[in-house]
């Protein structure tokens, strides 16, 4: 059964920091691309970052880039999104997925991160 779980989320001031985690079982963590999306309340949800399967190449939205690091830890099957200089515009749920071997997509229930003074 596959399984992806965040957390991490929570309440930060503008200019904060605050570092997602999502833990993986089910599927070849190592093998699979894994990604952060997030969703604002009445928008659809957007690509945030990636990591892919060799684990040295990232991808990342204009939004976040220079500010959000994505990175991976094939050991513990856990992917992270380090988030700093967080903005207002950050707030969102967070949503990890994962792309595997196949192509088969996965998604976790989601972390929300509320950016407010």
């Amino acid at each position: 059964q596959v399984q992806l779980v965040e957390s991490g989320g929570g309440l930060v001031q503008p200019g904060g920091s605050l570092r997602l985690s999502c833990a993986a079982s089910g599927f070849t963590f190592s093998r699979s691309a894994m990604s952060w999306y997030r969703q604002a309340p009445g928008q659809e949800r957007e690509f945030v970052a990636s990591s892919f399967s060799a684990g040295a190449s990232t991808n990342y939205a204009d939004s976040v880039k220079g500010r959000f690091t994505i990175s991976r830890d094939n050991a513990k099957n856990t992917v992270y999104l380090q988030m700093n200089s967080l903005k207002p515009e950050d707030t969102a749920a967070y949503y990890c997925n994962a792309q595997d071997e196949r192509d088969r997509d996965y998604w976790g229930k989601g972390t929300l991160v509320t950016v407010s003074a």
